[in-house]
């Protein structure tokens, strides 16, 4: 459902250029209160030209940028905003405990250190130099410092790159309880079960252009995308070359089909295996709408 909140940040017709490389074409965007909007695209997309316009790390080309009603970027602002970011440029001679106090001296109410140890899973680490720490565990350690401040809008640009299973998990419950508080959250990432877990929107970018935005049913029903699986002795090669197939998959007896549209290639795996057994026709997830939207049109001729 469509949020008549006032939105926390907006990006309306912004565009960007690096040179002479447009990044984004007109970017429409607006995140509400207690949302988690995930921005997908393939890498080049645009995504982290959008967080970066937010947070006022770049100036637009075009277009506006607000963020609670103001310029991104100023002190105001920055106070009641957290971030998230692939690249850190954090200090590698502090130690963790250090870096959460200069930090968090920057908010009027910060969270207490116990809290951000607990959300973020830094038990043991205070004490260590932020240099020494694991990729996996730095990545935690920028993520407490994100959500020291108790942000009211968190852009988290990847974050769960680089973490095993268990902390992935446990920075999505980290999300879901800030969001629980009312923070809105602007997730950008690749693990797309990642999206499909945490967000209540999803904007699609692709080449700087919004292609599709809505909740994650609204996207899964702009596809005809759909999941065949049957038992069946045809050569995945062969039905790969067919018309609206995707990806075919062969696991053992079986295929696994992505196509788009389902019905006529059911018809004709049928008329070409008659003694076709166990087939299982499931929607698209979100994964399969993202590659379908992205992926360039199949030609006429298919």
């Amino acid at each position: 459902m469509e949020s008549t909140s006032t939105p926390v940040a907006q990006l309306a017709g912004a565009g960007k250029r690096f040179g002479a490389t447009r990044a984004l074409h007109g970017l429409d965007l607006a995140l509400h209160p207690g949302q988690v909007t995930a921005l997908l695209g393939a890498n080049g997309a645009g995504k982290s030209t959008a967080v970066g316009l937010l947070l006022g790390l770049l100036a637009a080309d075009a277009g506006k940028v607000r963020v609670f009603g103001q310029a991104p970027g100023t002190p105001t602002v920055r106070r009641r905003c957290g971030a998230m970011l692939q690249s850190a440029g954090i200090p590698e001679r502090l130690r963790v405990g250090e870096l959460l106090a200069l930090v968090r001296a920057g908010y009027p109410a910060p969270r207490s250190v116990a809290d951000c140890v607990a959300l973020a899973g830094l038990d043991g680490l205070l004490a260590r130099r932020y240099g020494a720490l694991s990729g996996g565990q730095q990545r935690r350690v920028q993520f407490a410092l994100a959500i020291c401040g108790r942000p009211r809008l968190l852009c988290l640009d990847e974050p769960t790159t680089g973490l095993d299973i268990d902390a992935r998990q446990r920075l999505w419950t980290a999300v879901r309880e800030l969001v629980a508080e009312g923070s809105t959250v602007l997730l950008t990432t690749h693990y797309l079960e990642e999206a499909e877990a945490l967000s209540d929107r999803v904007a699609v970018l692709d080449d700087g252009r919004l292609i599709a935005e809505g909740g994650i049913d609204e996207i899964r029903a702009r596809v005809a995308v759909r999941r065949i699986r049957c038992v069946c002795p045809l050569p995945a090669e062969t039905v790969a070359q067919w018309p609206g197939v995707l990806e075919v998959v062969r696991e053992g007896e079986a295929l696994r089909i992505l196509a788009e549209p389902a019905e006529p290639l059911v018809r004709r795996l049928l008329e070409r295996d008659p003694g076709l057994r166990e087939l299982e026709i499931r929607r698209a997830g979100l994964a399969d709408a993202f590659l379908a939207l992205t992926r360039p049109a199949l030609p006429e001729a298919a």
